[in-house]
């Protein structure tokens, strides 16, 4: 798909917690081991935000910071903020205006979305579309969680998967490079087998919620596994196909950091070598939103300008989608 107007992303900034959560402090603490984790996510550590006194609206404000000093913008540059995030500070008030508080953006407007490990992506689509409108000239998204604190440390089937963190992009309008495509979808079906089913409208916190650990993140792993597999293979054929790309054309491909298995198997199934495929996932887990942002903060010195980047992503919900971008302005 073509556009005249271009929403390009033309800085990238990034954050983590210095505390690092390895898998030798996991088999201390659960019946695991960190060969097996290992072997079985390629997760070897995480990090984890360990002030009580910080959220996720402190770590978007430093990745912020961060994309900010990059670029050498002036905070009251920016319109919006898009965050992204399944983990904000509170239900209410939203955690947006609480980060463009913290960051500095004073002529910015700001909302939250919740699209879980795929919010990111759904976020890039909507910020894209403020810019290609022509109504804002700088928008910022944010995909942050703070994972650790929705996770329960003694069930040993999801404490050894997440992580926090934050990352963040800028868009602008530009002409020949920028966000050419999404293809983004739900399966509402799926909502039962990764959630933490406490504390919103069908559940509100009481004693029994908190006694059955109701706020913590539950998954069916299996069913998860195959559907993220399966989900993002689907949405990156569809979108080659709709823009007559080969999987040759495509010079990085940036999945979602949930699983290398599912990774390896996302890239097997569309014949792409992993040298080409962007992984982080080792040092630190599932950032949930964050995961393909801090890739892009991660690699982006491996980017040239008009380098074709295919991103992709599953979460709970179901939510998965991919988009397909040319890398610059």
């Amino acid at each position: 798909m073509t556009r005249n107007n271009l929403a390009a992303i033309t800085a990238v900034g990034g954050y983590v917690p210095s505390t690092v959560l390895d898998n030798y402090q996991l088999e201390k603490m659960v019946d695991t081991s960190n060969d097996w984790i290992l072997s079985r996510t390629g997760i070897q550590e995480r990090r984890i935000l360990t002030d009580p006194e910080k959220a996720t609206s402190d770590m978007a404000a430093e990745a912020i910071k961060d994309l900010l000093e990059n670029s050498d913008t002036n905070p009251e540059e920016i319109d919006c903020l898009v965050l992204a995030t399944a983990t904000p500070d509170q239900l209410l008030a939203p955690t947006a205006p609480v980060v463009c508080q913290k960051a500095g953006l004073t002529n910015a407007w700001g909302f939250d979305l919740n699209g879980a490990c795929s919010g990111f992506l759904y976020a890039l689509s909507t910020a894209a579309a403020l810019i290609e409108s022509g109504r804002h000239k700088k928008v910022i998204v944010v995909g942050v969680d703070t994972m650790s604190r929705i996770i329960d440390y003694t069930d040993r089937n999801t404490c050894v998967l997440f992580g926090d963190g934050a990352g963040a992009v800028l868009l602008e309008a530009s002409e020949n490079n920028g966000l050419k495509d999404f293809v983004l979808k739900t399966n509402g079906a799926g909502s039962e087998f990764l959630s933490v089913s406490g504390g919103g409208s069908l559940k509100p916190f009481h004693d029994g919620t908190l006694e059955n650990r109701e706020q913590f993140v539950k998954q069916d792993g299996r069913t998860v596994f195959k559907n993220a597999i399966e989900s993002m293979t689907n949405t990156c054929n569809e979108i080659l196909e709709r823009n007559l790309l080969d999987v040759t054309d495509v010079d990085w491909v940036i999945p979602h950091q949930a699983n290398i298995r599912i990774i390896n198997a996302v890239a097997s199934n569309l014949n792409v070598p992993m040298e080409k495929v962007k992984v982080n996932i080792e040092r630190y887990g599932n950032t949930t939103a964050a995961t393909i942002p801090l890739c892009l903060w991660d690699f982006k010195n491996d980017f040239k300008t008009g380098d074709r980047l295919l991103l992709t992503a599953f979460g709970a919900g179901f939510t998965f989608g991919s988009c397909y971008l040319s890398w610059g302005k």
